[in-house]
């Protein structure tokens, strides 16, 4: 009996290693491309974050020219 399921049981994880193996180079292509390309979101909050930190340059170049203390 344990011979006759053993084709249907095994057939599961053939077809299981079938489909990873099939899938995994597209799943690697596509983490190469989330990897090397910026989303819109990625860009703005960095565009923000240089922004800010400019903002803070300028500010306390200001006060270093005025002689303020800290």
């Amino acid at each position: 009996m344990l011979l006759l399921s053993l084709p249907l049981l095994l057939g599961g994880c053939l077809a299981s290693a079938a489909k990873t193996i099939i899938t995994a180079p597209i799943k690697a292509t596509g983490a190469v491309i989330d990897a090397t390309t910026t989303s819109q979101d990625e860009a703005d909050r960095n565009r923000g974050r240089a922004a800010r930190k400019a903002e803070e340059q300028a500010e306390k170049d200001r006060r270093e020219a005025q002689g303020e203390p800290r």
